[in-house]
């Protein structure tokens, strides 16, 4: 099995934080020493990131990885975190104790925009081998999408950071589009999988907003929605503190 670096402070029952794309662990700063007072937080650097950059993994190879780094724990992951958070979730139920997505989906039901999607993330990954972080960065936090997020300097220093090598390797192993054939129809299986599941998203979040509803139907009455107000796709950093209440670690 690959190891997947990691960082962990504080002490308590373990909580598992799993970060977006072009992030890092660094990412999750705001709300790991938030919470560090009553957990032992765990910060994962996914494939292609931080110290995991040289690792490229798929999401299922994804997921396995961090289960065996992290083991039994509470799963909070955000955005690409979120997919591999949920793939954890779908195929080791027996190491999550609950489960905590934020602005997450569980894929592109039609199969021409799945395509599309995989066709855009190879042109995004193109660009970044070609254009090099710096540049990808500034037109990816630019999207409507992060309209609210101004990165903390530690956090865009990171993604800085990050080799565009590895970048362009998540996006053709880890993007929306390589949930082939999409897992809505695995969600039924969480909902008698003996453990909680909270749909954190921005109230700004629309499209992610209905994603949320949706996912909660297909898991049942263990999943709630939870949104944070005036917040956006990053809620969790635009609003550390309303995110922890909406996401009932606080």
């Amino acid at each position: 099995m690959v190891d997947l670096h990691a960082t962990t402070i504080g002490a308590g029952p373990r909580l598992v934080l799993l970060h977006g794309f072009t992030q890092t662990s660094a990412a999750w700063a705001p709300v790991a020493t938030r919470l560090a007072h009553r957990y032992e937080v765990t910060s994962v650097d996914l494939p292609g990131h931080g110290g995991s950059s040289a690792v490229d993994l798929d999401l299922p190879e994804t997921a396995a990885a961090v289960a065996a780094v992290a083991g039994r724990a509470t799963y909070v992951g955000y955005s690409m975190g979120g997919r591999v958070a949920l793939r954890l979730a779908l195929d080791r139920p027996d190491a999550v104790e609950r489960l905590v997505l934020v602005g997450a989906t569980a894929g592109i039901d039609d199969d021409g925009e799945r395509a599309a999607r995989r066709r855009d993330d190879e042109a995004r990954a193109e660009t970044i081998e070609r254009e090099g972080v710096d540049a990808f960065l500034a037109g990816w936090l630019a999207q409507p999408l992060f309209a609210g997020l101004t990165p903390d300097p530690a956090d865009l220093a990171a993604r800085r950071a990050n080799p565009s090598a590895g970048l362009a390797a998540s996006l053709r192993c880890s993007g929306t589009g390589t949930m082939d054939p999409p897992w809505w129809s695995e969600l039924p299986r969480l909902g008698t999988a003996g453990f909680g599941v909270r749909l954190v998203v921005g109230g700004r979040d629309a499209k992610f907003r209905s994603l949320a509803d949706r996912m909660a139907a297909g898991i049942g009455p263990n999943a709630t929605v939870a949104v944070v107000a005036g917040a956006g796709h990053a809620c969790h950093l635009e609003a550390p503190d309303a995110f922890l209440t909406a996401a009932d670690l606080g």
